[in-house]
């Protein structure tokens, strides 16, 4: 898998924007997802459960693009073909996703590979060791994309923090009254969906958010 240059792995911290079908109008993506980038986004996740490979290759490609132009991270959630197709710099995967192995040997040494760990820390300290490039935790607080999922709270960024050589990203729940407490917890990534895109203003939302990480 090659990846393009500049999204190297030392670049894994700052706002990172996980794409929603159910947020984005098909027909505003490009201009929805580069208003987040404009305003900081330096990652962006394309998570779609859609079953319409047509369109998913679309917008992965739409977004590789636009990464591109602004110099962000782009990853895929659990779909490695789809990030080998189109030149990802890597992926995110889930408890129930890809093996890490099997992800690591499919897509190369240099992909970036990061790993749900919900808000057990033994299991990103197994996936540190199996060469995961990081990790995230979550749910930080009550999130309304993912209303009954684990909750693991910034106190679990600051006890992996002492144990993980790896950059961490909290996810769940995260806004721009509850980032900065985040940051003070030394995450080095804060994953958005609804607090991000469901804003009436894109791009100055994402500004607001990710002047925490300069």
């Amino acid at each position: 898998m090659t990846t393009v240059p500049g999204a190297t792995k030392d670049r894994l911290k700052g706002l990172y924007a996980i794409t929603d079908e159910n947020l984005i109008a098909e027909e505003k993506f490009s201009e929805t997802i580069e208003a987040a980038l404009m305003g900081g986004a330096s990652i962006i996740q394309y998570r779609d459960k859609s079953s319409d490979p047509t369109k998913r290759l679309h917008q992965a490609a739409t977004l590789r693009e636009l990464c591109n132009k602004y110099g962000a991270t782009f990853i895929i959630n659990d779909d490695i073909g789809l990030a080998k197709t189109v030149t990802a710099d890597g992926v995110h995967l889930g408890r129930d996703d890809t093996a890490l192995a099997s992800a690591r040997q499919e897509l190369g040494e240099d992909a970036i590979i990061g790993i749900s760990c919900y808000d057990d820390i033994g299991l990103a300290i197994t996936a540190e060791q199996n060469s995961a490039d990081y990790v995230a935790f979550g749910t930080m607080f009550s999130s309304p994309t993912k209303p009954d999922a684990v909750c693991a709270g910034p106190d679990t960024i600051t006890q992996a923090r002492k144990q993980l050589n790896i950059p961490i990203c909290a996810i769940g729940g995260i806004n721009e009254s509850n980032i900065l407490q985040l940051v003070n917890h030394h995450t080095d990534m804060a994953a958005v969906i609804s607090s991000l895109f469901a804003a009436d203003d894109i791009q100055q939302r994402a500004r607001l958010m990710s002047q925490y990480f300069i």
